[in-house]
């Protein structure tokens, strides 16, 4: 199981990373469609969740899996992933775009200019971006958020691959032999 939670899930954070450190420098050109494609890229990424449970169910359990096992397999992949991910974005961040908060906070204000808001609501979101401005220098929140970015779209996954790959032995029916066919 851990050669198959570590293959699957450093391929899945392989991508994401990739996909990450390839569309930051652009981020300001890709505008509003960069959290579509980053999350597009995620869901993509973690599709090696469902490939990673089919492989554990085939060549480990003999095709049979209770959901639960499914669920821990696919976690583990998830996990190792989302720490790639995690990693990707502290060196990114802290050797690159130390500067992406201060960035995030201008243009969080501009678009409520932009989208007429009152000098209230402007004020409302410059407190607001402060606050979160002065939150992510810590590096343990900066850590969590980027967490909390990718780890739910692995879990849905998760949860979605462990339900249609879980297979149990019915009462009366043999146990499936991990051979093939007419192999003995």
């Amino acid at each position: 199981m851990k050669r198959i939670v570590l293959v699957f899930g450093l391929i899945a954070g392989g991508i994401m990373s990739l996909m990450m450190a390839v569309t930051i420098p652009f981020i300001d050109r890709i505008g509003v469609h960069s959290e579509v494609l980053g999350y597009t890229t995620m869901v993509l990424a973690f599709l090696l969740v469902f490939f990673g449970i089919r492989s554990y169910r085939d060549n480990t359990t003999g095709g049979l899996l209770p959901f639960s096992k499914g669920f821990g397999v696919g976690i583990l992949i998830v996990l190792v992933a989302s720490l790639c991910y995690v990693a990707t974005w502290e060196v990114l961040y802290y050797g690159f775009f130390p500067n992406f908060a201060e960035n995030y906070a201008a243009h969080a204000i501009e678009a409520a200019r932009a989208s007429g808001a009152t000098a209230a609501q402007i004020a409302e979101k410059t407190r607001e971006m402060e606050q979160f401005r002065q939150m992510y220098k810590n590096p343990l929140v900066n850590i969590a958020f980027t967490f909390i970015e990718v780890f739910p779209v692995g879990l849905v996954m998760t949860i979605v691959s462990a339900g249609i790959l879980s297979r149990r032995r019915t009462t009366g029916q043999p146990l499936q032999s991990a051979t093939p066919a007419g192999v003995r």
